[in-house]
């Protein structure tokens, strides 16, 4: 007999703040990211209303004025600090060009609640520039310092492409959680980490995990299959909603069903989120 599917949940990756608009791709100023929330209190209402029990929320981006971002690192840990659901995580930036701004960002490292340091390459940077080595450097010793995982975003082609962000797998991984956000974010990054990386990692002692948010049709039913079929990777991988770029309500379906309502479902939804950031 099935047991009966507990809806609850823990968000290892959401976002707190709202950006100005912009015209992305040329087109006129636009506000995509439509549930962005600019509170805590609209930020714990959704929770209320989600079911969900422990959350990382992280500063809301993706305007090219990084300043935006990191103004909303003390909002964050803010939050963490009202309402012991929340788990803070800092936006950080690998670029020289922000080092200064990434330097008062890990000076909140030691706060209640910050668990995660999150940076992208979409803003600019590249993991194998020799530029951004020194910033990745103090960013991964922090965390190592204060106990904290790094959550790096991926997506194909281009520097956030897996064959890149691998790099810093490769590099940072043996002593820093590492926690690759969307899963590579489309086809080739999953076919890329199913297919073999992502467990020929795990096989190698990298401390990686990853969540499937923006993950497409085929990838968490098979992510799940070979989870069954390798007997690694039940604990490395978590639900993430993305909020508000990710929708939630579809991110806990798509993941529902592949994951099941077991042994790898209470892992996906509940007890990696417990171990990682608890």
């Amino acid at each position: 007999m099935r047991r009966a599917i507990d809806m609850s949940t823990n968000d290892a990756h959401r976002h707190l703040g709202v950006l100005p608009a912009y015209p992305f791709y040329g087109g006129p100023p636009v506000n995509p990211d439509l549930t962005a929330r600019a509170t805590i209190d609209e930020l714990l209402a959704d929770l209320d209303a989600e079911g969900t029990e422990r959350a990382v929320v992280i500063p809301n981006y993706g305007v090219p004025d990084v300043a935006v971002s990191f103004g909303f690192n003390e909002l964050v840990v803010e939050a963490a600090a009202r309402d012991d659901r929340i788990r803070a995580g800092l936006w950080v930036s690998p670029r020289p060009q922000d080092a200064e701004l990434t330097a008062k960002a890990l000076t909140l490292a030691t706060e209640p609640g910050v668990r995660a340091l999150k940076l992208s390459f979409l803003l600019g940077g590249h993991p194998a520039d020799e530029e951004v080595r020194p910033q990745l450097d103090e960013i991964f010793k922090t965390a190592r310092r204060n106990g904290l995982v790094v959550h790096v975003h991926t997506s194909p082609g281009a520097a956030s492409d897996i064959d890149h962000i691998g790099l810093l797998v490769e590099t940072y991984a043996d002593q820093v959680p590492l926690h690759l956000v969307h899963f590579g974010g489309g086809m080739s990054g999953h076919i890329k980490l199913i297919g073999s990386r992502f467990f020929d990692w795990i096989a190698a002692g990298k401390r990686v995990y990853t969540d499937l948010s923006w993950a497409i049709g085929f990838a968490p039913a098979w992510l799940a299959a070979e989870i069954e079929r390798r007997g690694i990777g039940h604990d490395r991988v978590l639900f993430a909603s993305d909020q508000p770029w990710g929708d939630h309500a579809g991110e806990y379906a798509k993941v529902r069903a592949a994951m099941g309502d077991g042994e790898l479902g209470d892992h996906v939804f509940h007890h990696t989120f417990n171990h990682l950031y608890d």
